[in-house]
């Protein structure tokens, strides 16, 4: 066993001072080193703070003019908040925690400038401002609400609205009633329905007395009229809605085929493509017949019926040569021998002065038939479909894929089935194609990126990149120079010449029995160089010996 063995001798000074000693006593440039170093080190760690706190960036304000954003940048200096540019300096990116916070701070400044005001400018009314000028501000806002009410729509990146709003006056007979004009500015691979569009301009009419909506137009970016205009039953053309219903017809359709012949040939081996044509004609006929109440069987209806019978009768008048003849009464009735003599008689036997009158008016109802046909809208006067199914593949017992036409009863099979997907109407002349031709497969390429283009990397790179290159510098500086002066700093203390003595022990030599006091002497600090070759002599000639007296003293025996 191997002992290490320090002896300091009583009263022997040493260099075991503190560390602050040891840190004055080191030399000028490892303290230069070691301050330099530590400065470096808190650095880096500060950047490490900031930049995880600050490293995410948002859009602070986008689509700035260069005045409205050089002043922005101006009271972001100020304001000591960092920022950056994007899409040409047209868009302002600071750190994602004070977004909020310097929005808050711009708009109390009054940036942007160019953002629309809406009824808040109502607030800052001037004392003695005139009818004109507080109608004028009511005016911009009302044109700056619509405007940020249709700019919330998820189409329509930027709106602006102008009123005309004409005075009121009691004293004119004929008001002249309001307008506006809406211009949209519509994100990128966006557009409006009609819909959208009638939803605009019942916005604009509702939020104005008295508007009708007629009145309201509204322009996209380039300058079209998206509004309906009054009065366009008449013109040419499909609209926006009507193209997406044919769109939605043919879709259907195609989707019918796919779904149909895909479990037959395969997902891959079918492309259909089908054509509708649309009849969006609107036809109103109206049609009134009028028919007698004829036929055997057909019973008159009686609409109205009157009668009318009148009789009177007058006193008898003598009549005839006065005498004793035209005094006479009346011969009694006889029956009469035939109808000629009995109506000369009834004639003769009628008294004289009486009348009889009698009238019958029947009037009788005429069929009458009102007929109005209104033609459905939307109707299908014609479908065309056309498939393309791709070879039949065989594979043949050595396992060798081949493609292989399909014959002439499967094309005709698959006909029928587009035919009944569709609903084939041979009188309306609709039309079918379903053609067998080989599918041209393009060889697909490859490209292998390498593993550090990949955007994926390059985005983790650029995120590391970093923190990364703060955490080298951070160990370069660690061990370049902070710790060698470390190092030179915790060094143990270096004794002084005869100080301690250092001996291993333990091996199994016999030592010789020597008198110690004779060693004693002879180990003595010489005080003549002869004294001083004697001891080295005796250390080389006997070294059992001198560790004999080592190990005394170690055990404390005298000497």
């Amino acid at each position: 066993m191997d002992n290490a063995l320090t002896l300091n001798a009583p009263g022997v000074p040493t260099t075991d001072t503190g560390f602050a000693s040891r840190l004055a006593a080191l030399p000028a440039k490892s303290k230069f080193n070691l301050g330099i170093g530590a400065a470096v080190l808190v650095a880096v760690v500060l950047g490490l703070i900031v930049w995880s706190h600050e490293g995410d960036y948002k859009v602070l304000y986008a689509n700035l003019s260069d005045k409205d954003g050089g002043a922005i940048i101006a009271q972001l200096s100020q304001m000591n908040i960092p920022y950056r540019h994007s899409d040409g300096g047209a868009a302002i990116l600071v750190p994602a925690a004070k977004v909020h916070d310097a929005r808050l701070k711009l708009a109390s400044a009054g940036l942007p400038k160019a953002s629309v005001g809406g009824f808040e400018m109502m607030d800052n009314a001037r004392f003695g401002q005139t009818q004109f000028q507080e109608r004028l501000t009511f005016q911009r806002g009302l044109e700056g609400e619509l405007s940020r009410s249709i700019g919330s729509l998820a189409a329509v990146e930027s709106a602006r609205v102008h009123l005309a709003l004409p005075a009121q006056n009691g004293f004119f007979r004929e008001q002249q009633k309001p307008s506006a004009s809406v211009v949209l500015s519509l994100h990128a691979g966006r557009a409006l329905d009609s819909g959208q569009v009638a939803g605009i301009v019942h916005l604009v009419s509702s939020s104005v007395p008295e508007m009708n909506p007629k009145a309201v137009s509204v322009l996209d970016q380039t300058g079209a009229l998206i509004s309906s205009p009054p009065d366009t039953s008449g013109q040419a053309g499909l609209d926006a809605q009507q193209l997406q219903y044919v769109a939605q017809i043919e879709q259907g359709y195609t989707k019918r085929i796919a779904e149909l012949l895909e479990p037959v040939v395969g997902r891959e081996n079918l492309r259909a493509n089908v054509t509708a044509d649309i009849d969006f004609s609107q036809i109103e006929s109206t049609e009134e017949a009028f028919k007698p109440n004829q036929g055997a069987n057909a019973a008159a209806a009686v609409r109205s019926q009157q009668t009318t019978e009148q009789n009177g009768s007058n006193a008898a008048t003598a009549s005839g040569v006065p005498g004793a003849a035209s005094n006479q009464p009346p011969l009694p009735a006889t029956a009469p021998l035939s109808a000629a003599s009995g109506a000369a008689a009834g004639a003769a036997a009628a008294p004289a002065g009486s009348n009889s009158r009698r009238d019958a008016v029947t009037n009788f109802e005429v069929d009458k038939t009102v007929r109005v046909t209104r033609n459905a809208t939307g109707t299908i006067k014609r479908i065309n479909a056309a498939v393309v199914v791709n070879n039949r593949s065989v594979t043949d017992p050595k396992g060798k894929t081949t493609q292989v036409p399909l014959s002439t009863e499967e094309v005709d099979k698959l006909t029928a089935l587009v035919q009944e997907s569709i609903g084939f109407s041979k009188d309306r002349g609709d039309s079918v194609k379903v053609v067998n031709a080989p599918f041209k497969v393009e060889p697909v390429t490859v490209v292998d990126v390498p593993l550090w283009k990949q955007p994926e990397i390059i985005d983790m790179l650029r995120a590391a990149a970093v923190p990364a290159g703060l955490s080298l510098v951070a160990m370069l500086v660690f061990f370049g120079m902070v710790r060698p002066a470390l190092n030179a700093a915790l060094a143990p203390p270096v004794p002084l010449p005869g100080s301690n003595v250092n001996a291993s022990v333990g091996d199994d030599v016999a030592m010789p029995s020597l008198p110690v006091a004779s060693v004693m002497r002879a180990l003595e600090a010489p005080a003549t160089p002869e004294h001083l070759e004697a001891a080295r002599n005796l250390a080389m000639q006997n070294p059992a010996a001198v560790a004999q007296i080592v190990r005394g003293w170690v055990n404390g025996q005298p000497a």
